[in-house]
């Protein structure tokens, strides 16, 4: 009786279903129609409208406070901009290619340094030299800067559960958010160029790291921080000199995946006139150029590889 019983579930369940799509078919067809209450929602009329009138005249009223903060932040960082990229242009490419395979070599082995010439032989090889140079200087200013907020906040999130529960829906707001809103913001208080491209690019990337960071120093075992206490270790020596050190492989993913996440966002920035191999992107989508966008494409992807094989670090055994 049982087996009975359950070989004829599945068919007793077909039938309703069956049943339950034909009677909602015939309420589609014949039923008069619905209620306005039920199929529209009751907005406001006119709320969206009032609410974005009354962010335009905050931004508006920010840019003019606040215009002189505006001025030297846009001042600092297009002077850091313009260091690590003239740094990266103007050195010959001989120097270039051998102090990034030598870094490659002594950060993640013989394996890795061939792997980043094979992408730096296509990079010169194919054109994109000077606007990959440019590419990169955006990314390694976004992540200094990453780095330099991302890890001391991570530290704090750490460390207070009650500044963690504060920031992580500023964090899930940072990485949720589509860039475009934000860029709108960043253009308006920065104009166009690089700086506004590498306010968005920090943005979209700090969350990365500041998640990791703290992640890495939550997870050091407990007995690891009894015995420094045992041993008369102050917070800070505990912090610098055995929270840190073990928390370093999770610190590594976080700076791997802010350059991930920063070269991400390289064709956004080229569409407020950060330039770059972004810039082929884009006017290759103009002009229907599927070649040379492939070609500008595939350099973004070469240059991430490379920089996620250089950060990852020697395998272990």
């Amino acid at each position: 009786m049982r087996k009975t019983e359950q070989s004829r579930t599945p068919a007793y369940l077909s039938w309703g279903m069956i049943a339950l799509v034909v009677a909602g078919a015939l309420w589609w067809l014949f039923a008069p129609p619905l209620p306005e209450w039920l199929t529209q929602f009751p907005a406001p009329k006119g709320l969206d409208n009032a609410v974005a009138q009354q962010i335009d005249a905050a931004v508006n009223w920010m840019k003019q406070q606040w215009a002189s903060f505006f001025d030297v932040f846009t001042w600092i960082l297009r002077k850091i901009l313009g260091v690590i990229e003239s740094a990266m242009v103007t050195t010959p490419w001989p120097i270039v290619v051998a102090l990034v395979l030598l870094l490659a070599w002594r950060l993640s082995g013989l394996r890795a340094a061939i792997f980043t010439a094979a992408c730096l032989a296509y990079l010169g090889l194919f054109g994109f030299w000077e606007k990959s140079m440019t590419t990169l200087a955006l990314v390694a200013a976004s992540v200094l800067i990453c780095v330099v907020i991302g890890l001391p906040v991570g530290i704090l999130c750490a460390k207070s559960p009650r500044a963690k529960r504060l920031l992580e829906p500023v964090l899930d707001v940072m990485q949720t958010l589509p860039t475009f809103v934000y860029l709108i913001p960043a253009v308006a208080f920065f104009s166009i160029g690089k700086p506004p491209g590498v306010i968005a690019t920090v943005i979209f990337a700090l969350p990365s790291i500041v998640r990791l960071t703290a992640l890495g120093i939550e997870q050091v075992p407990a007995v690891v921080r009894e015995a420094a206490d045992a041993f008369g270790a102050r917070p800070m020596q505990k912090l610098l000199k055995v929270e840190l050190p073990l928390a370093l492989p999770s610190i590594r993913l976080g700076i791997n995946q802010t350059i991930m996440m920063s070269l991400s966002m390289v064709v956004v920035a080229a569409m407020i006139g950060a330039g770059g191999l972004g810039l082929d992107v884009i006017r290759s989508l103009q002009h229907l150029k599927t070649g040379q966008g492939f070609l500008a494409g595939l350099a973004i992807v070469l240059c991430a590889m490379a920089l996620d094989r250089m950060v990852r670090g020697r395998p272990p055994g």
